[in-house]
């Protein structure tokens, strides 16, 4: 990780030695300045991630500084260091646009921390930012690949609800790209130049769930030494993903509750409420329903998330889009580790589409990643996929079959086998059920049924299928 670029700007020599000791032992890289136009001048030749200032100063003032700091880089981050620490003089500094102010004499401790907190909201504006410049890119869908009606549906509901403040619930199993479709909403919406910031609920420790959502004031518990911004104050003007949402205690989806309903919050430990326009998409891989009535999850806050639900169906369930996401994957693979795969046979590629895929595109992902990297030829044969996959399709005659030590499972070998004849006949008849159950001496019934017990349901909700 490389070091973050420190400016230090006080007229006092002894202050910026102290100032620079400290935060050198903190690993930053530091540079000093004793007046405003000094630091101007260095900032002209040089970039920096954060400007700490005093404010007092002769030539030019901290206040000034930031300002002049602002109309050359909007996204640099300040703080001011005074030792007038009055409230007039914090209301300056951050309508001047200072990040946070800390008054002399400081703590170590606290000087730290807030250089710590000025530091990572400067990484999230410069993600944003960087992310803005790829708006082109991402509104027109190409890190969701597929071109299967499944995926179709989920690009018209992204369409048209993209540009709206309506909040949306994004479901689907772990490795469906549920990030990616939050994303495709925000950088296509009119919140679009606003930051769009994300949390994991079930990543956080739920003791420190509350402070990194809503924030908290300087005393607020053991531990707070300063105030904090919150995720939702971050998020002000833009979009908070709130991924994994079924995983938050529910004594604190109430407070999430009053949010959706009123856009208003207080800080942990505070008492005055805060106002923001905030933009919410939830995410989860688990069944909401089933959590309410298990009692982990208020029924109230779901309806107020499932105002738009987006339904992102597993790979099994999307299996045409297999070949185009592998081709996708080994595109890129191949130009980021400088390879020439080809692609893969035939054999492997009905290996691929009789698997499971309980990881979804992720799993497809890292094996087509692996996969790139060892392949000795142009194109990936079956042998060189691992066993695990093998074992959907291989059994196809006992003469084939060849036991590991261990032995296998005879059922699973039947089942992957009967997957992998089933697939076949559809791919054949270009996914019409009637034809297929032909090709299979079955009757279409019969089919359907096995179809849905296997959970290839997307075949099954086939319109276009016509009956015998």
């Amino acid at each position: 990780m490389s070091r973050s670029r420190i400016m230090l700007v006080d007229d006092e020599p002894g202050a910026l030695e102290i100032l620079a000791g400290i935060l050198e032992q903190e690993n930053h890289e530091v540079f000093t300045a004793q007046d405003g136009e000094a630091a101007l001048s260095i900032l002209k030749e040089s970039s920096f991630d954060l400007v700490l200032t005093d404010l007092n100063m002769p030539k030019l003032d901290g206040l000034e500084l930031i300002r002049r700091i602002q109309q050359v880089d909007s996204g640099m981050m300040t703080i001011v260091l005074t030792g007038c620490g009055t409230i007039d003089n914090a209301v300056a500094a951050m309508k001047a646009g200072a990040f946070d102010y800390i008054t002399k004499p400081f703590k170590i401790d606290e000087l730290i921390l807030t250089v710590k907190r000025a530091l990572e909201y400067g990484s999230l504006k410069t993600q944003n930012k960087n992310l803005k410049q790829l708006v082109g890119e991402v509104s027109s869908f190409r890190n969701i690949i597929g071109d299967s009606e499944e995926i179709q549906r989920v690009f018209s509901l992204i369409h048209k609800v993209s540009d709206t403040d309506a909040t949306v619930l994004i479901q689907g199993e772990s490795g469906t790209g549920k990030e990616l479709v939050a994303r495709a909403i925000h950088f296509n919406s009119r919140r679009a130049e606003a930051p769009m910031i994300p949390i994991n609920c079930a990543a956080i420790p739920r003791d420190l769930l509350e402070s990194e959502l809503f924030g908290h004031v300087k005393g607020a518990f053991t531990g707070a030494t300063i105030s904090r911004v919150g995720r939702f104050e971050l998020a002000n003007g833009g979009t908070l993903f709130l991924d994994e949402i079924a995983d938050m205690p529910t004594e604190l989806q109430v407070k999430i509750l009053r949010v959706l309903q009123g856009q208003q919050f207080e800080r942990v430990g505070g008492t005055k409420t805060i106002q923001v326009n905030v933009r919410i998409i939830a995410a989860t891989n688990k069944d909401l329903e089933k959590e309410i009535k298990n009692g982990r999850f208020r029924e109230d806050l779901f309806y107020r998330l499932n105002v738009i639900p987006i339904h992102l169906p597993p790979l099994r369930e999307r299996i045409t889009d297999i070949p185009v996401l592998i081709q996708h994957f080994l595109n890129r693979f191949n130009k980021d580790k400088n390879r020439n795969v080809k692609g893969f046979t035939k054999e492997a590629l009905l290996c691929l589409e009789s698997y499971a895929w309980p990881g979804n595109v992720r799993e497809l992902e890292n094996l087509v990643e692996r996969m790139t990297i060892l392949c000795e030829n142009d194109l990936i044969g079956i042998e060189d996929i691992p066993e695990k996959f093998q074992a959907s399709i291989k059994p196809q005659s006992v003469q084939s079959v060849d036991f590991p030590a261990k032995g296998l499972s005879l059922n699973q070998a039947v089942e992957s086998f009967e997957n992998g004849l089933i697939i076949k006949a559809l791919k054949q008849a270009g996914g019409v059920k009637s034809k297929a159950a032909k090709l299979l001496n079955l009757n279409r019934t019969t089919l359907l049924e096995k179809l849905k017990k296997k959970k290839l349901n997307s075949w099954a909700d086939d319109e276009t299928d016509q009956h015998p």
